[in-house]
Parts: C-alpha cells; sequence; structure tokens
C-alpha cells in the first residue's frame, strides 16, 4: 500500500466514515454540517479526496471502507517509525517512554504484544 497523507479534516472526517460505515453520502453531508459546519459540496469534495487516495468508495451513494480504521493506523505508525527512527522500534520506544513512566498495565499489556509478535 502506498503511502497516504491525511490532513487534520481529512482524517476526523475519515473516522467519522469508519465509525458509520457503511453510511450514504446524504448522511455524510449532514454528520459533517453539524460537526464541522460543511455544506454539501465541501462534504462531497472532501469525500472525493478520501476516495481518491484510496481509503472508501462509493458505489451509487453507499461509502465504504477499502482499508479498515486498525489497517490504516498501523500502516501509519509504521510509517512513522520508519521514517523518524530509521525503522527502529526499540528507539522509537525509548524516546516515546524517556519522559513518561509506564503503568503496570501498559507494561504488563506491552509485554503480552511483543509475546505474540514472537510467536507469529
Amino acid at each position: 500500500m502506498m503511502e497516504i497523507q491525511l490532513g487534520v479534516i481529512e482524517a476526523k472526517y475519515a473516522d467519522m466514515i469508519w465509525e458509520h460505515e457503511p453510511v450514504t453520502s446524504s448522511e455524510l453531508v449532514k454528520m459533517t454540517a453539524i460537526a464541522f459546519n460543511w455544506k454539501r459540496t465541501t462534504a462531497h469534495n472532501v469525500l472525493r479526496r478520501l476516495i481518491d487516495k484510496g481509503l472508501f468508495r462509493n458505489d451509487n451513494g453507499l461509502v465504504t471502507a477499502v482499508i479498515s480504521r486498525e489497517a490504516f493506523y498501523s500502516k501509519q505508525s509504521r510509517q512513522y517509525v520508519e521514517d523518524t527512527f530509521a525503522g527502529s522500534l526499540p528507539a522509537f520506544i525509548a524516546a516515546f517512554t524517556q519522559d513518561a513512566k509506564l503503568t503496570q498495565e501498559e507494561a504488563e499489556e506491552i509485554r503480552k504484544m511483543i509475546d505474540q509478535a514472537e510467536e507469529k
């Protein structure tokens, strides 16, 4: 999958779609009018950009995801670690935890994730 960059508003709109899909484009117009104070044309234009980026499809007014929210954000996270920390997950974790202490629950959850990843 190619790298997909989203602006803040595009990301909020994409999250709205993922949360409500399948959703009609007319329902999206109503939701964005309330959430963002958008007019119909703005809702359709931003939706078109998200479709052009390969995140969603619009089949006769029914909008559905091409890629799940989880898969998208997983890819974005991996790309961030690659771009910022030369792909080093330990370097990312060191930076993330440098000024913050993990709770016991967080540490246990991370250990479980590591164990599961090692089993794959």
